[in-house]
């Protein structure tokens, strides 16, 4: 502390001899405190101040050195009293030049005591950068006491190649030593500029340089000075070097990232590999860039010095090059991740957490793949996204096996210690992914999960304990999935254009998946809230070159619909609606977007005429939902719908609409009749709609097949959508009757009168469409149809004779007890149920069929007296159209919808089943021009 303010008083004209006689004495003084009695020789007395006070410090070096490396140790809360001896070290050591620091290592009387000195100093040096003793913004003391350090470990440097070099003098620990102290000092924040404003910048490098260039010269040149010995300091010191070379300062890591080639190079020599080298780095770049170090500049620099080093060296051209390749990959992903870890809205962390934990798996990093995963659980759960976390936990589950063996990968999260085998682990995840799939309304998953538990203890541990325990719990989910309600969610596809966004975003599409009663507005709010600036386009159309290559952010974003794939084991079944609802909205991997647009001469009275579509079909890169709540999209297609196939898919979605409410009705009376009300009127009042003219004037015309010959298949199917409306409206409209109020009895009237004019006008011209219903019993649940070898069966009878007498009676089957009644009720219930109906052209219909048990039970489904089968067990008589056509046997023939319907008794109309199938209906088509 003392000699700078002696140098400050000598440099503003104070006589000098006064000063170094004052200093002289402070430290004859510090002798003294230190309990050191130097005996000064005769000679010694008559030497001249300055040569005095270098003799003094000479003396007092080691005793000073020493006592504070143990007292600054002790004395780390007193602050006060470590900063006096630190600054008396410094200021001692600023005293010393290269002869003082060679004498001093030479008075040492031994190389093991020498080597004890440095081991303490290179700890002291460390010890007192990591835990400084001045405040940050101290900026003067702080730089004194660097400079003197960066002085003092170059000094020790030279020391620690002239004599523990050599292989009989080699010291692996003290080299380590040194190692690290180099490159603590290098990295602590004193010494780094780039936090500093520009002026304080601009001030420490024109007074004291920027000391990272030089550490890091003399770090590099003792790395090569080791020769053989490198090998002994890998991988220890891969993590050193690379934390070193991650300091923003383009000519320190020019000079530094070489130092990774000479460790390749260095192990491939030995082992033909360089995997040690390969997996530190990876595992020291991933905390080391989570950290906040690393940047773009960095990952260039990285890339371009290793690959130009790689090719001056064929043996390692190849494999130099997909290293490289490969930490460049892990530096991208994790730079973006740093990019957005701490924002509010944690979306797109979960995006870059999953392309890690991708690229740990793909590169068979089990440890830090595993990490990811359970950062990504954290963030879902966070986010009661449940089902998310539920498939995110599956994953690490699914790596384990249900043995005994002991865990090899970490255990992360909640699980303790105790779960010492794969088993115990595994059953441990499995019950936490059931909770958080009931949790999440999954309960499929949840099932399968349950069974695999019960397969567990039933046949391998046999514990029935838990085997009971697990099956109930199986047994409510089955319970949940048909009384427990749950919506559908919305999907929809996001656009990120422009090259504002970070790289895991930029000109890609994603389909994301919405949470229960999510409105898209709501939806636009959350996603644009960490792009301020991003602009939301109006257009659905993908954008233009103009947009995707500007430097500003776009987001579009609009609603898509899943399209459910085929189910081959509801095929030939009839299911409860609960059960396939679920999988029109789940494990879904399409998606599509349709887009109207007009085309040809515009007809301002009937737009239906000239109303385009342009379908675009989305295919993500895996099913929704997944791990992740979204998932980028990998292929689109666009198709062209004409008018007239708009109008069919128009027609099948009106159907649909129709079906779902009676399926509504029938499974919950109590539900309101107001929607059925609007959906019903809006249909059967022209005035409201329109009615079926808009089709018929702009498909229907003898000018239109002729311009369209084409057509004239798809015109037929919209004739029969349109005359199987009719039994369809027929059955709303009973329940409707049935649970109108007064109030509103002369709307259901006019609406009545409104469907008898279009019934008659429909059966007319395009025949008449009529339900028979086939005995179910199962009550409470409408039910869909899946199509199978029945259809086979059924729409090739033509062959058969007219079914024109009830099959015998069978006998009375004796008593049986109230299970075995129930057993039967099951089995009875399983029937499947059709649609009938009459065409205009000659229809065989089915010669053999089985006859309900009661006949009075089994009705035409057309809701018409007139048209009800007679009970006698016979078809009803052929009907005739308008037009005087051929008759046609009404035989319950099959329905391109695949809807069924029920008889509960004589005097209740059927209930029908659920949705249209557009399937069912282009195969039912296909066949009955066949």
């Amino acid at each position: 502390t003392v000699v700078p303010i002696l140098q400050e008083l000598i440099e503003k004209g104070e006589e000098e001899d006064a000063c170094i006689e004052l200093l002289s004495n402070i430290l004859e003084v510090l002798y003294k405190a230190q309990k050191v009695n130097p005996v000064f020789s005769a000679a010694s007395s008559s030497l001249s101040p300055v040569a005095k006070v270098k003799k003094h410090i000479q003396l007092i070096l080691e005793r000073l050195l020493h006592t504070v490396n143990r007292r600054v140790i002790v004395l780390d809360r007193e602050n006060s009293l470590r900063s006096h001896y630190v600054a008396c070290m410094a200021a001692i050591l600023s005293q010393m030049d290269k002869d003082h620091y060679s004498s001093y290592i030479k008075a040492f009387p031994s190389r093991p005591e020498l080597m004890d000195f440095l081991m303490e100093i290179f700890i002291l040096f460390k010890d007192l950068i990591g835990k400084t003793v001045y405040p940050s913004d101290w900026m003067v003391m702080n730089m004194v006491q660097n400079r003197e350090f960066l002085h003092a470990i170059n000094q020790f440097a030279t020391t620690l190649t002239q004599m523990f070099l050599s292989n009989s003098s080699f010291e692996l620990q003290l080299w380590n030593n040194y190692f690290h102290l180099a490159v603590a000092f290098l990295t602590q924040d004193s010494l780094q500029l780039e936090n500093f404003s520009q002026a304080k910048r601009n001030s420490i490098l024109a007074k004291y340089g920027d000391m990272r260039a030089t550490i890091g010269a003399s770090i590099r040149d003792m790395w090569y000075n080791l020769g053989h010995h490198k090998i002994e300091f890998i991988p220890g010191m891969v993590g050193p070097i690379l934390e070193m070379t991650l300091v923003p300062e383009l000519e320190l890591r020019k000079s530094t990232i070489p130092i990774f080639f000479d460790m390749m190079l260095c192990e491939y020599q030995l082992t033909k590999s360089f995997s040690r080298f390969e997996d530190e780095i990876l595992r020291k770049l991933d905390s080391e860039v989570e950290g906040g170090r690393g940047d773009e500049q960095y990952k260039q620099l990285f890339e371009s010095i290793l690959l130009s080093c790689c090719r001056r060296h064929p043996e390692l051209a190849k494999p130099g090059e997909n290293f490289v390749a490969l930490v460049t990959g892990l530096l991208e992903r994790l730079l973006d991740y740093r990019a957005v870890m701490n924002d509010e809205n944690k979306t797109y962390s979960m995006s870059c957490t999953v392309n890690l934990l991708n690229f740990y798996k793909e590169i068979d990093r089990q440890a830090m793949y595993i990490r990811y995963l359970y950062k990504l659980k954290d963030l879902h759960v966070s986010y009661e996204n449940y089902t998310e976390g539920a498939y995110t936990l599956l994953l690490h589950a699914r790596l384990l096996k249900w043995s005994d063996e002991a865990n090899t990968a970490p255990m992360q999260g909640l699980h303790s210690p105790s779960l010492h085998t794969q088993r115990q682990l595994k059953e441990a995840l499995y019950n936490q992914i059931i909770d958080y799939f009931d949790q999440g309304k999954m309960w499929e998953e949840a099932i399968h999960i349950c069974k695999e538990l019960a397969e567990q203890y039933e046949s391998e541990v046999f514990d029935y304990e838990m085997l009971s325990d697990i099956l109930q719990r199986e047994a409510k989910f089955y319970e949940k999935i048909l009384k427990v309600l749950r919506p559908s969610p919305d999907y929809f596809a996001v656009g990120y254009y422009g090259q504002g966004f970070p790289t895991f975003l930029r000109n890609k599409i994603f389909i994301y998946r919405g949470k229960e009663y999510e409105r898209r507005e709501d939806f636009e709010m959350q996603l644009l809230s960490p792009f301020p600036n991003a602009e939301k386009l109006k257009s659905t159309s993908p954008p233009g070159e103009d947009i995707t290559s500007s430097p500003g952010q776009y987001i579009q974003c609009f609603t898509v619909q899943p399209v459910e794939e085929t189910k081959v084991r509801f095929k030939d079944r009839s299911i409860p609606e609960q059960i396939t609802n679920f999988y029109k909205a789940n494990h879904v991997q399409k998606f599509s977007y349709s887009r109207p647009f007009k085309k040809g001469p515009k007809d301002p009275d009937n737009e239906f005429a000239t109303m385009w579509i342009e379908r675009t079909t989305f295919i993500t890169a895996y099913p929704l939902p997944g791990i992740l709540r979204w998932f980028a999209v990998t292929s689109t297609t666009t198709t062209i719908i004409s008018p007239l196939e708009n109008a069919i898919e128009t027609m099948m979605k009106t159907n649909e609409k129709i079906m779902s409410e009676i399926n509504r009705h029938q499974n919950d009376p109590s539900l309101p009749v107001n929607p059925l009300s609007m959906l019903l009127n809006g249909i059967v009042d022209p005035a409201v709609m329109g009615g079926f003219a808009k089709y018929e004037t702009a498909f229907f015309q003898e000018s239109y097949l002729q311009e369209h010959p084409e057509d004239e298949g798809n015109i037929e199917k919209l004739k029969d959508l349109i005359a199987w409306q009719i039994p369809l409206l027929a059955e709303g409209i009973r329940i409707h009757g049935r649970k109108v109020t007064e109030d509103l009895r002369p709307f259901h009237e006019r609406m009545e009168q409104c469907f008898v004019q279009l019934r008659a006008k429909v059966e007319s011209q395009y025949g008449v469409r009529e339900m028979v219903c086939f005995e179910e019993r199962r009550s409470g649940r409408p039910r869909s149809m899946a199509w199978g070898s029945d259809w086979e069966r059924l729409s090739h009878a033509g062959d058969r004779q007219v079914l024109t007498e009830a099959p015998p009676t069978p006998k009375p089957a004796p008593r049986t007890t109230e299970s075995e009644d129930r057993r039967n009720e099951r089995k009875e219930n399983r029937s499947s149920t059709f649609f009938g109906y009459r065409r205009q052209d000659l229809r065989q219909s089915i010669s053999e069929l089985p006859e309900p048990k009661d006949e009075k039970r089994r009705l035409s489904c057309n809701m018409s007296e007139s048209s009800l089968g007679s009970s006698n067990g016979k078809w009803p008589p052929p009907s005739r159209d308008a037009a005087g056509a051929q008759p046609s046997t009404a035989g319950p023939s099959l329905s391109p919808t695949g809807f069924g319907g029920r008889v509960k008794s004589a005097s209740k109309v059927p209930p029908l089943p659920r949705k249209i199938s557009p399937t069912v209906y282009e195969t039912f088509l296909e066949h009955s021009d066949a």
